[in-house]
């Protein structure tokens, strides 16, 4: 008020308030204040002063001047006699939002360490301790809460944005410059900018990937925010920067579930998923517990990764108010009692089997080992299903069944063979240690078969994203080995899809989309990572690419199909293949045959067992357990 006055009489100099003006004085402030502190004024953290603290001190101040101007109404009223120009009280409510508002921007400035402001010059830059300059990709909305997390730290400061929209493109955002993607070079000489940060969470994956080609020219680390859907789910925050997904490398975008699939042989139903702590059977639960399952059984050999699951599900449990039930038991799927006794004891409806022994050279050197699991555990889940009643089961199944060229894929292929056997049986004996009962098989049995998915336990990912850490060099086993891939959230839904498809004895294939040569993965994943390949085009990279040629079991191409011919199914991405199997009275004695091999460490036998029920397998080397290789070596 006093320099409201000053302004509107300073050619009289500084005017005292004297008498009756002194009062004028007194109840701007006494009018004012209580309407600041009941909207926040004085509760606001300045580091975190943004847009909306910027409207509540409008409202305030606008407030405060009204309710002020009604006071000098009413005392008018009452015979007090206002001295003041009127041009003062506007006066005054300009200087209460320039000052007000003003004194705190300037104090967010302060605290945030950058007084050179976001369109500092390079030099600047530099010499400000404000942090590392960072690019952001995307003006959008994400974009901005993006910078305004990113300027509370120290660790960053964002100089640009870069987008393609040409609307925006050379202008200012928030104080920084926009600049298109053809100018990514000039950005970063312009301001010293080594690492981007793209903030397109609701871009497709398709798209993502044409901004990532474009941005692999050019000597920057890439970031990324979250999916749209993780930050609409609460997982993560638009400031959780992390490495690029590789989804986003291979540009496929997933199709969103068909909610009746999803949710028949789930919503208020008993489930159970064994191997539910691995990868692809964590994912399964997340998804399951979506549909609001009455029982959860998570079933699973290995105490940490039960611990781990079901530590996870019961906080998401609890946070959605959720009523499923969840069960974690420890157990092998090689102990048929354990088994019955646990679907027995929660009336188990469905089974997602899970459970299984993936890594080709591992099983490969552990035949024994990999035919127990996954050949007889199969058979002793699927037998204990079919004696309690248990309406659907889905087995996990795997691109290497088919054609394989290692016991991993032949051992898959055989737990494949043993359901579609079962299936096609209407009382099937069951067989080997359990007691021979012959009753109706009411269970239906579906196959799922799919290539490798992203960040699982035998992915190459995490062991690319080690290896460009410690400087490299990265390892592939062969410069033309390809493989197709598919992020684990997709897989899990398309399974529990397509284990709703089923008729009995169904083998599901998944559309993996192009297959993905290695060696281009790995070329880009050191690019994104602001670093260069180095080869013979250029000897003074930073990371080189080394062949170690392939590991037992293991093959240049996977397939996915045995015959030919799939079938389409109600979903996209879903096929049904026409596949050959072998009679229940045709593969018990093999069964037989198999186990007494294995059990005398016939290796060989093995061998020549799978070699005769699987069709299409074909070792691509010679036996190499590692019990069979140190029992032959002191045999001689």
């Amino acid at each position: 008020m006093w320099a409201a006055l000053y302004l509107r009489l300073s050619q009289a100099g500084w005017v005292l308030p004297v008498g009756d003006q002194l009062w004028l004085f007194l109840i701007a402030p006494a009018v004012a204040i209580p309407i600041y502190i009941r909207l926040g004024m004085y509760r606001a953290v300045m580091r975190h002063f943004g847009n909306d603290a910027l409207m509540v001190i409008f409202k305030a101040v606008t407030l405060g001047f009204l309710a002020y101007m009604l006071v000098l109404m009413v005392l008018r009223d009452s015979g007090f006699e206002v001295l003041f120009p009127r041009s003062v009280f506007f006066s005054y409510w300009s200087l209460c939002l320039m000052l007000v508002g003003g004194l705190r921007l300037l104090a967010r400035q302060y605290f945030m360490g950058d007084w050179f402001g976001s369109g500092a010059s390079k030099q600047q830059a530099d010499e400000s301790p404000g942090g590392k300059p960072v690019a952001i990709y995307g003006a959008g909305a994400a974009g901005n809460q993006l910078l305004a997390s990113l300027r509370v730290g120290q660790l960053y400061r964002p100089v640009a944005f870069v987008d393609d929209d040409e609307s925006v493109i050379g202008r200012m955002i928030a104080g920084l410059p926009v600049y298109s993607p053809d100018q990514v070079g000039i950005m970063m000489a312009d301001k010293g900018v080594k690492e981007l940060f793209m903030a397109i969470p609701s871009a497709t994956r398709a798209r993502r990937q044409e901004v990532l080609s474009t941005l692999q020219a050019y000597a920057l680390h890439v970031r990324t925010i979250p999916g749209l859907m993780d930050l609409a789910s609460g997982k993560v925050k638009v400031d959780d920067l992390q490495e690029v997904d590789i989804a986003d490398l291979l540009g496929r975008d997933s199709v969103p579930p068909d909610q009746s699939l999803f949710e028949r042989c789930i919503k208020d139903k008993a489930v159970m998923v064994t191997g539910a702590g691995g990868s692809i059977g964590s994912e399964l639960c997340r998804q399951i517990i979506l549909s609001n399952p009455k029982t959860l059984v998570l079933f699973e050999h290995s105490e940490f990764a039960l611990y781990e699951i079901h530590s996870e599900l019961t906080g998401y449990l609890r946070t959605q108010n959720l009523s499923t039930v969840l069960i974690p038991i420890l157990g092998s799927i090689r102990n048929y009692r354990r088994l019955q006794d646990v679907i027995n004891a929660w009336d188990i409806n469905t089974i997602y089997h899970a459970a299984a022994y993936k890594h080709v050279p591992m099983v490969e050197h552990n035949v024994a080992e990999g035919i127990m699991n996954n050949v007889f555990g199969t058979l002793n889940t699927a037998q204990a299903a079919i004696k309690c009643r248990v309406e659907n089961f889905v087995l996990i199944s795997t691109d290497k069944a088919v054609r394989p060229t290692n016991v991993m894929g032949s051992t898959k292929r055989m737990a494949e063979l043993v359901l579609q056997a079962l299936s096609a049986e209407q009382a099937p004996h069951l067989w080997g240690e359990q007691a021979p009962v012959n009753q109706v098989n009411r269970t239906r049995f579906t196959m799922v078969r799919f290539g490798n998915v992203l960040g699982s336990s035998g992915s190459v990912i995490p062991l690319f994203r080690e290896q460009i850490r410690r400087g490299g060099p990265i390892t592939v086993t062969h410069p033309d080995i390809t493989r197709y891939f598919m992020t684990i959230p997709e897989a899990a839904q398309l399974v529990i899809q397509a284990g709703s498809m089923g008729k009995g004895g169904d083998v599901f294939v998944l559309d993996m989309g192009e297959p993905v040569t290695i060696v281009n993965l790995a070329r880009k994943m050191i690019q994104l990572s602001g670093l260069t390949v180095r080869d013979e085009m250029n000897i003074n990279g930073d990371i080189g690419i080394t062949f170690s040629g392939l590991r037992p079991g293991e093959k240049l191409y996977e397939e996915l199909l045995i015959g030919d011919n799939p079938e389409t199914t109600a979903h996209e991405k879903i096929h049904r293949a026409n596949e050959v199997f072998i009679p229940w009275a045709e593969l018990s004695p093999i069964l037989d045959k198999l186990r007494q091999a294995v059990r005398e460490d016939d290796y060989e036998q093995v061998r020549l067992t799978l070699l005769h029920a699987v069709q299409g397998y074909q070792p691509s080397n010679g036996i190499v357990d590692l019990i069979y290789e140190q029992k032959t070596l002191r045999a001689e």
